[in-house]
């Protein structure tokens, strides 16, 4: 949930990165393991002086023997969340500390962050078969739009919004957390392909076309109907099959509107007859409407999260 992960190729660790070069383990102790991933492992630890807040440690390890040295999406996550560390935003998980040392011919990173006890994926394991409350469903998605709104206000886009990098506190308060995948964005950012876990992961991702921060809308609206449903909205295995499960909620989109950049070929087999006017059929018509206008398949007419937490569904929350 907090992220350790190694997608990206790896650069010289600079000076940008701006961090504590020594260890600070004496500072936290370590309680338990929570995580583990390609470059390191996340703990729960707790503060040795001061409040003993509870903290969650990132340790990264890299070996001194890397060829390109410390990756680049390490450095990217740490800068990007030095940036927004200034604003405390409320929905946005908060970095307490980096540091770097030497042990063992490695590279030890660590990264200290405010400790929530579970991600948004535990937490809808954790729910009733008979679903969430329509009120407990507003306030989690004006949460997260209220950090995707501050994000992408602030020119970054997440690029990997999904429910585990959705930390739900014991309070209900909702962060977004693991910017490994963000990026500092401009009106269509060069593609990358691995951005967003499939099923999560917008058309215009799929079919390898320009994208905006208007992706991680379309995560946020696969989420919203998650929280209906108790189940991902999407379930492919494949980017074909994540597609035709798109389409078929959402029905095949006109050729005209098909990208012409994609070097995928319009797929006139897929028409299902369209969805209509409703999603999902259990949800009234304001939340389907919000859906939709998530779901959109052109990316320039999808709802931006100012817009979103306007919508009737979500005012006055």
């Amino acid at each position: 949930m907090y992220g350790v992960r190694g997608y990206f190729p790896s650069r010289e660790i600079g000076p940008a990165m701006d961090v504590n070069m020594h260890s600070d383990r004496t500072n936290y102790e370590i309680l338990a393991e929570i995580g583990e991933g390609a470059y390191g492992k996340v703990y729960k630890g707790r503060e040795v002086h001061g409040q003993q807040r509870l903290v969650a440690v990132k340790k990264l390890n890299i070996p001194r023997e890397t060829e390109n040295g410390v990756p680049a999406f390490m450095i990217r996550e740490v800068a990007l969340l030095r940036k927004i560390e200034y604003f405390n935003h409320p929905n946005i998980v908060k970095l307490l500390g980096v540091s770097a040392g030497l042990k063992n011919r490695s590279l030890d990173l660590t990264l200290v962050f405010e400790y929530i006890d579970q991600d948004l994926s535990t937490f809808l394991t954790r729910t009733p078969a008979t679903g969430l409350s329509l009120e407990k469903i507003k306030d989690v998605m004006v949460q997260l739009l209220k950090g995707l709104d501050f994000l992408h206000t602030n020119m970054l886009v997440h690029r990997d919004l999904k429910p585990d990098n959705v930390l739900v506190s014991s309070r209900g308060e909702v962060k977004i957390a693991d910017f490994g995948l963000a990026r500092i964005y401009t009106y269509h950012i060069a593609l990358t392909p691995c951005v967003v876990t499939l099923w999560y992961r917008a058309p215009e991702v799929l079919l390898h076309s320009g994208y905006m921060s208007s992706v991680d809308i379309w995560s946020a609206g696969c989420i919203f109907a998650e929280l209906f449903l108790l189940r991902p909205l999407f379930r492919g295995y494949t980017e074909a099959q994540q597609l035709q499960k798109i389409f078929e909620v959402i029905g095949l989109p006109s050729e005209e509107n098909w990208p012409r950049e994609s070097p995928i070929s319009y797929p006139p087999s897929w028409a299902s007859g369209g969805p209509g006017t409703t999603l999902l059929s259990r949800l009234g018509q304001e939340e389907n409407n919000l859906l939709l206008k998530c779901l959109e398949f052109s990316p320039t007419n999808r709802i931006s999260a100012s817009q979103a937490l306007a919508h009737p569904f979500l005012a006055g929350v």
